[in-house]
């Protein structure tokens, strides 16, 4: 029996794989993109990309998979900056050079994943304003960042205790990380249950979890776990993008717990 004309296509479309190394790579690098977003549930965003071939694979990496990978996933600052208000703020500090101009900078390094220039921008506002609370926060979080969580604590918790709703929480956020990283699990234990008595954060709640599973309470991980995953359902689209990270490591962690 001879072959059908869509049976000579897929040989077609095969033999230009097997021949081709681009037609290859794009392949490869469209099913990398499609599982991506199968395993995120962007089912949208999986349909667009299998009948769409190369283009959607390449808008959904720039649009959706590399902001996940971003040195600041899931630990990001309040707030959203641009390359624009560089340029802007580097020309107000040559004719200003003020404490503000120079925090403001260091946020949008900060955002960007390059802490070793936000922390001299954060040190140069410090230089002019030691006292400014936003700061020193910022600091701390930056040189957790750069894992030297020793010369993180004593700012983060000055801070904490000046003013423990900081940044709507996330400096008692960096603060409890601090602490983990230091190994002080018992303290920081307890500043995650008073985080999530007052909010809803992903990043607390799956933390806290995973030092309830450190200490051998499964259970309790559960439960933290699992509201993540819930939430997530009747969260708007820009609160799931943000917190994707968050979704996937409670997902892990749910998983991975003791039957």
């Amino acid at each position: 029996m001879p072959p059908s004309p869509d049976d000579n296509l897929i040989l077609d479309w095969l033999f230009s794989l097997v021949y081709s190394p681009l037609s290859l790579l794009i392949f490869v690098f469209q099913i990398w993109m499609f599982i991506h977003a199968i395993r995120n549930r962007e089912w949208l965003w999986a349909v667009v990309i299998l009948i769409g071939y190369g283009i959607a694979a390449l808008l959904y990496y720039f649009y959706y998979y590399r902001g996940s990978s971003s040195a600041t996933s899931g630990f990001e600052l309040p707030g959203a900056q641009n390359r624009k208000q560089i340029r802007e703020l580097k020309a107000k500090i040559h004719h200003i050079d003020n404490a503000y101009h120079h925090f403001l900078l260091g946020d949008i390094y900060f955002h960007k994943g390059n802490f070793i220039e936000a922390e001299k921008c954060y040190r140069a506002a410090l230089e002019r304003d030691s006292q400014d609370i936003d700061a020193r926060a910022h600091l701390g979080q930056c040189l957790l960042r750069l894992k030297r969580p020793a010369e993180a604590k004593p700012l983060l918790e000055a801070v904490c205790r000046e003013n423990y709703k900081h940044d709507f929480g996330y400096s008692l956020m960096a603060y409890a990380e601090t602490l983990t990283a230091l190994n002080e699990t018992d303290a920081a234990l307890d500043i995650w249950q008073h985080v999530v008595q007052n909010h809803s954060y992903p990043r607390a709640k799956v933390q806290l979890g995973g030092l309830y599973v450190a200490k051998g309470k499964p259970d309790l991980a559960k439960a933290q776990f699992t509201e993540v995953i819930e939430d997530d359902v009747h969260a708007p689209g820009f609160q799931r993008k943000r917190d994707r990270v968050w979704i996937r490591r409670a997902r892990t962690g749910l998983k991975n717990l003791p039957k």
